[in-house]
């Protein structure tokens, strides 16, 4: 049996239950019957709508009672007592709550909702959020010429925006002359724009409307242009506060919790990034990685320093305090943890993605290679769990592609053999995506004479002809990209390692042919991938020039023989056939 709630409880209604938020929150105790609800109020201990003077509703003889207080019926009593009993909450619900049946009416539920007290950041960001959304959707209507909609979105984004400033001034320090000029400027827009749709509402004229729509998308396009700058100008303030506080404080707590605030803020995107590189974030966190006081803090700012390069501005920082220098020294120092050693493994994985032009012209990196790339396979080989190898491989494959040296330094530390084998173990080689590092790097070596007589040293040619076979799990977009690339990369590998009669030959007796043919005839195999078809014909080309007897006729004429763009447009034309 249940007891009853105590003071200060409430009751849940369980999964059905709903609010205002979306959430699933616990309803106070309603109104559910005249007794019951009396009864359970004051078990609670919430007072019946106190009145001044400490009296309450029960004192007060509401119409119709009289003296006959006790004589009335209690559902007639309840009836009365509702007359004046209001529920705040409940009133908020019926008066939010839209009638119009838009599509993005649920969306302003969520826009209603305000940050905390006390937190600029946070202030800044949601408020930014929904401005910004607002901006987004009085486009979209104006292109519809949805003139109603228009104009009460204008007089919603003006009430935000004035929120915005208000509450910012409120919560933080005394703002710049720069500031309270753009908080002018954006202020005045805003009732532009409201005052300006707000006399579209009334024209008729479609030529009119034609012109003044003219003015209200440029109206809209400078209040998009204050509103950015001041936002920008807010944030660069408190990035800036953050920064001097990590640079001066030699307290491992308050350190600890500024860097959260500052790793919090790369998750924003790139913009905050770029103001967080220009303001001295990546100079402050290597000033902590760079004491020893600071140890147990070095993960959470190198895990912040990858986030913030992604930027330009955040490698050309990095360069400028010599960090490449100190992530070596980080990942050739055994005395530092293997989740230390991984996180800087992140950051220079960061640093070398071949997918951002500005870090191939980081020429501090060259200088120092050789023992990031020692230190890397070391990693690898010790690595303990699947995240750790992940982050040690990837930044391995990309530094293949950031200089051909790299390449020849992997063959020399039998960097194929430890690859190799850690495929064999499932505790770090265990997802698509570590598979998808080691068959890069594997690709990239193969370019190498040398690399050849490695992979069939350690049985590489059948671990390739596994990763042709590389199926997603889950079936989520990014799982299945990755296994798209894994089997495009294998198909490569073997390409180019088949110049080797000895690697083509094994390659055959492995039966790589015949999967081959079945990715380039069969979509669903490669899941539609045109450049998993492109690998796979090119491979099997190449492996049909040294050992052409393992082809029947109709896939030599087929696959082989044609020019390759019309082997393809053969083979992506396809349809399959499910008799």
């Amino acid at each position: 049996m249940r007891r009853p709630p105590g003071n200060g409880e409430t009751v849940s209604e369980g999964p059905g239950s709903w609010s205002l938020w979306g959430r699933h929150e616990p309803r106070r105790l309603c109104c559910a019957g005249p007794d019951r609800c009396r009864q359970a109020l004051l078990r609670i201990g919430v007072n019946m709508m106190a009145l001044p003077g400490g009296r309450h509703l029960d004192s007060i003889p509401l119409p119709g009672q009289r003296l006959h207080l006790m004589q009335v019926d209690s559902v007639q009593r309840w009836m009365e007592d509702l007359k004046l009993m209001t529920e705040c909450e409940c009133m908020c619900v019926l008066q939010a709550k839209p009638i119009s049946l838009e599509e993005d009416v649920q969306g302003d539920l969520i826009l209603a909702g305000g940050p905390g007290p006390g937190d600029p950041l946070q202030l800044l960001l949601k408020r930014g959020w929904v401005i910004s959304t607002e901006l987004r959707r009085i486009g979209q209507k104006l292109a519809q010429d949805r003139w109603a909609r228009v104009h009460s979105m204008s007089v919603r984004l003006t009430c935000h925006a004035r929120s915005m400033v208000s509450e910012y001034s409120a919560v933080s320090r005394n703002s710049s002359q720069e500031m309270s000029q753009i908080e002018k400027l954006l202020m005045e827009k805003c009732s532009e724009l409201s005052a300006v749709t707000e006399r579209c509402l009334q024209v008729e004229n479609e030529h009119v409307l034609k012109s003044m729509k003219a003015c209200v998308s440029e109206t809209l396009s400078t209040l998009g242009e204050h509103f950015g700058q001041l936002l920008e100008l807010a944030l660069t303030r408190e990035v800036q506060a953050l920064v001097r506080k990590i640079d001066a404080s030699d307290n491992i707590y308050t350190t600890e919790s500024t860097t959260g605030n500052l790793f919090s803020l790369t998750q924003e995107g790139a913009p905050l990034c770029r103001i967080i590189a220009k303001e001295g974030g990546v100079v402050a966190l290597f000033k902590v990685c760079r004491q020893d006081a600071f140890r147990c803090l070095y993960p959470q700012a190198l895990r912040t320093l990858a986030s913030i390069c992604c930027v330009e501005e955040g490698v050309h920082q990095l360069e400028k305090v010599d960090g490449v220098l100190c992530l070596a020294d980080i990942l050739t120092d055994d005395s530092h943890s293997e989740a230390t050693r991984a996180e800087a493994a992140a950051v220079v994985a960061q640093v070398t993605s071949p997918h951002l032009p500005f870090t191939q012209h980081l020429s501090s990196f060259l200088e120092s290679m050789e023992e990031i790339v020692t230190a890397l396979v070391k990693l690898c080989q010790e690595a303990s769990s699947g995240e750790v190898f992940l982050l040690a491989s990837a930044a391995l494959a990309n530094i293949t592609f950031f200089d051909t040296m790299a390449c020849e330094m992997l063959l020399q530390l039998n960097a194929i053999r430890i690859l190799l084998e850690a495929c064999s173990d499932k505790q770090r080689v265990d997802t698509p995506y570590t598979r998808d590092q080691i068959v890069t790097i594997l690709a990239n070596m193969s370019v190498l004479e040398q690399c050849a007589s490695d992979i069939i040293q350690e049985n590489g040619v059948q671990l390739i002809m596994g990763m042709l076979s590389e199926k997603p799990r889950s079936g989520t977009p990014a799982e299945v990209a990755a296994c798209e690339r894994v089997q495009q990369k294998a198909a490569v590998t073997l390409a180019r390692l088949s110049r080797d009669p000895a690697v083509a030959r094994e390659a055959v007796r492995l039966s790589c042919m015949s999967r081959l043919i079945e990715l380039c005839r069969s979509p669903s195999e490669r899941n539609s991938s045109d450049a998993v078809l492109v690998a796979c014909l090119a491979a099997l080309r190449r492996l049909a020039g040294i050992c052409p007897e393992g082809l029947q006729d109709s896939d030599f004429q087929q696959l082989v023989q044609p020019r390759l763009v019309d082997s393809f447009l053969l083979c992506s034309n396809m349809e399959e056939s499910f008799v």
